[in-house]
């Protein structure tokens, strides 16, 4: 059977964060940590080549492990993460553990576009980043959907 179909497949993944928001008015902006739930959605069509070991599948699920836990959850696992302009001070500079410094504020709405950016240029060429949906909390999310983002690629 030849599938014309196109289809999307989800893998969920989790890590550890600490982070802080420098300007935040609550209590965000003091070194605090988070579950991360983190959903990648890839869309295509499956393999239609009987002879591949990939036929009928868009990817093999442990190959998209793989390419996800290497550019996002591995480097960012219980990693404390801040903004360039947050890094500034003697506590931060003297921090010793696996500090991330990013020239943006680590909110779910930043990572979120930060993660879909990695994605899409990790991705096979047959497969398509289609969403990101990133929870911080167990209630609070944020989602990125490459449909809402055409103009920016």
């Amino acid at each position: 059977m030849i599938n014309k179909n196109r289809v999307r497949i989800t893998k969920e993944f989790s890590f550890e964060m600490s982070h802080l928001l420098k300007n935040h008015l609550g209590g965000c902006n003091n070194i605090h940590g988070h579950s991360y739930k983190l959903f990648v959605t890839i869309s295509g069509y499956p393999c239609n080549d009987t002879d591949s070991p990939q036929y009928g599948m868009l990817i093999d699920f442990g190959e998209l492990k793989k390419i996800v836990n290497k550019s996002i959850v591995d480097p960012l696992d219980h990693s404390l993460m801040v903004s360039e302009q947050s890094f500034k001070g003697a506590f931060l500079e003297q921090y010793k553990g696996k500090i991330i410094v990013k020239p943006f504020e680590p909110t779910c709405e930043n990572l979120v576009c930060d993660f879909a950016n990695k994605l899409s240029k990790e991705l096979p060429n047959n497969v398509e980043l289609y969403s990101i949906k990133l929870y911080e909390t167990s209630t609070s999310y944020c989602e990125w959907y490459a449909s809402d983002n055409e103009q920016n690629r």
